[in-house]
């Protein structure tokens, strides 16, 4: 899906404008109480497949870079984000050890094989200054299992321990790793109040039995 069109096409049809309030309800709360803890106020951020751009709507920083094929990502940044329609693999707008923290939720399952995440996360380890972080979001395939491929434009099968293994090969250190965090999709049980996500985040014991996502966190030594 490298056409940004299709992929303007496919996401309008995935998501819809109801399903925003929602999803901002969502984000808002794991950014201010789970997320922002891994980002400092004056931290530039890069958003890797930034999609609706829920997270640099409601992450704290300092300047803001959004990265993805789709043209509707424009509209939905906010005010002051670079937003670059560029494929992840070849980040080479932005300069070298520019960048505090790299954010990729639900983005590497999209590429084509193996070799497209190598690249992807060399350029991400190319643009973070050393200590920066890479913080990965990531359908876990070994507990979905049939259902990771529910979706069209998944096209890379990954665990949380291939994950380790891709970033350790690009000289990453890998600061922490869970198999299970959050739910696999807005239709999960999820619950979707302010007050249930805050609640799921403070009882891990949830995230064992709902979570479906991984969460790994690398540095740039």
């Amino acid at each position: 899906m490298n056409d940004p069109e299709e992929v303007a096409k496919l996401y309008r049809n995935r998501f819809r404008d109801r399903d925003r309030g929602t999803s901002d309800v969502v984000w808002r709360v794991l950014c201010r109480h789970f997320f922002q803890r891994y980002v400092a106020e004056g931290d530039t951020v890069l958003d890797l497949g930034a999609g609706g751009c829920e997270f640099l709507r409601h992450i704290v920083c300092g300047q803001r870079i959004a990265v993805d094929l789709n043209p509707e990502v424009a509209q939905l940044a906010p005010e002051g984000t670079w937003v670059l329609r560029i494929s992840c693999d070849d980040l080479s707008p932005i300069p070298s050890e520019s960048v505090d923290v790299v954010f990729a939720s639900n983005v590497f399952e999209h590429l084509a094989d193996t070799w497209d995440l190598l690249q992807t996360l060399r350029e991400t380890h190319r643009v973070l200054r050393r200590g920066g972080r890479l913080l990965i979001l990531q359908p876990n395939i070994r507990i979905l299992k049939g259902r990771y491929w529910d979706f069209i434009d998944h096209r890379l099968p990954l665990t949380d321990r291939s994950l380790v293994e891709a970033l350790r090969l690009v000289d990453f250190e890998v600061r922490e790793a869970r198999s299970r965090f959050l739910p696999f999709t807005k239709s999960s049980r999820w619950p979707k109040s302010a007050f249930f996500v805050r609640l799921y985040l403070l009882f891990p014991v949830a995230h064992r039995i709902l979570g479906e996502q991984a969460w790994v966190v690398g540095a740039k030594p």
